[in-house]
């Protein structure tokens, strides 16, 4: 018997929040961007006439402005968007105990155990359509299959408000004539490989050949193919597992471009104790650390460091952060954001000895000890001297959202 996956996806998800907190904005074309006076002026979310006048999330905000001249500029209210992805949570959570979050706004639900109760995947679907609007106002996406990533492929094929089922029978039709960019994972640079291959669409990518694929992209080769023709077997988490998280990291747009090496030190610093005190917060140790780069032509570059040891303290992450820029980026274009990432995590408790060196113990006791400092007087309260002074950092950096994807 197959599976029964939903993919649950909360439409225009920050908009539709702002919109039920302002019902003066309904039926009107808003964005929700950050604070343009600390460069955050980006596109988080649009509302469905801002979207139908062209505005795309990651604009800015002058290009929002261009395409929708009577577009309403809204700032983003976080805790409001995670108390409605609760409620909506807790509705999943009622017709299984397999709910997979992918993001604030999206859930994986293999309701497979709950179709004798509550009908087939479509009728759960609508069920839940139902309830998540009569219970917040706010609409969502489904798509209904048997693998996870033909369910997210069927909730991106209709929006807003819509169920879509990719079944066995219409599967060929439905997903093998769209481009491959239009599944999961397959992002620009996979797109553009793959084209070189002569894959274009998912239905070439199906029936490619496997060791091809593999002689082009490894392992991941075998996923590719298998997702693309719906024989993909990974499962939907339990909600209620603790998983270690894939990634822990931070960023932050900053006041003024990043001209030079010495500046770039002092927001990378910033971010590396920001994501050291997560790691030990959380128990974790990392083994890979990356950074990623945004230039003022709003050019995305990322690069990553495997690590011989596992960290979890500032100056380590930051010394493989700045590696990696001294390496990899030369500041022909200055920077306005710079994020740092740790990765291949693992439980502190359970990993090797770190080291074995005095030096390094002490260090450990002293990140400890300025945690217990931060935790009772606040995160400003103690700051190494290389941040004092600056004027690239924003000043409310710590309280900036991070990137890191812990499960509920």
């Amino acid at each position: 018997m197959d599976r029964v996956i939903l993919h649950c996806d909360l439409n225009n998800f920050y908009a539709s929040v702002e919109t039920i907190l302002h019902p003066e904005y309904k039926g009107k074309p808003i964005a929700v961007c950050g604070d343009p006076k600390k460069r955050h002026g980006i596109v988080l979310a649009k509302s469905q006439p801002a979207k139908i006048m062209g505005v795309k999330t990651g604009d800015t905000v002058w290009q929002a402005q261009q395409k929708c001249p009577d577009i309403t500029i809204v700032p983003p209210t976080f805790r409001e968007y995670v108390k409605y992805s609760d409620i909506v949570f807790k509705i999943y959570t009622e017709y299984t105990d397999r709910v997979e979050h992918f993001g604030m706004d999206e859930c994986w639900l293999d309701v497979t155990g709950s179709v004798g109760l509550f009908g087939d995947g479509k009728k759960i679907a609508d069920t839940i359509r139902k309830r998540v609007y009569d219970e917040t106002g706010l609409t969502i996406s489904v798509g209904v299959s048997w693998t996870k990533s033909f369910a997210k492929l069927g909730s991106d094929l209709k929006k807003p408000d819509a169920t879509t089922v990719i079944s066995r029978e219409n599967y060929k039709t439905v997903v093998w004539n769209l481009p491959v960019g239009e599944m999961i994972y397959i992002g620009r640079s996979s797109v553009s490989r793959l084209k070189k291959l002569n894959i274009n669409t998912l239905g070439e990518l199906a029936n490619a050949d496997r060791a091809l694929l593999k002689q082009h992209f490894g392992i991941v080769g075998d996923k590719l193919i298998d997702a693309a023709s719906g024989n993909e077997k990974e499962p939907v988490k339990f909600y209620y597992d603790v998983h270690i998280p894939k990634s822990v990291g931070h960023g932050t747009t900053t006041t003024k471009d990043v001209e030079n090496l010495e500046q770039a030190k002092i927001v990378v610093y910033a971010l590396s104790e920001m994501v050291a005190t997560r790691l030990r917060k959380y128990n974790l140790v990392a083994r890979c650390v990356s950074v990623g780069l945004r230039n003022t032509s709003l050019e995305w570059f990322s690069r990553q460091l495997n690590l011989i040891e596992p960290v979890n303290n500032a100056s380590d992450i930051a010394n493989a952060a700045l590696k990696l820029l001294k390496e990899n980026y030369n500041f022909t274009l200055p920077l306005r954001t710079i994020s740092v990432y740790t990765s291949n995590l693992e439980s502190a408790t359970g990993a090797f000895q770190m080291s074995f060196f005095n030096e390094n113990e002490k260090e450990k006791r002293l990140e400890k000890s300025i945690d217990e400092i931060r935790k009772k007087y606040g995160y400003k309260s103690v700051q190494r001297a290389v941040l004092l002074n600056n004027d690239v950092l924003n000043a409310d950096l710590h309280e900036e959202d991070d990137f890191t994807p812990f499960k509920r």
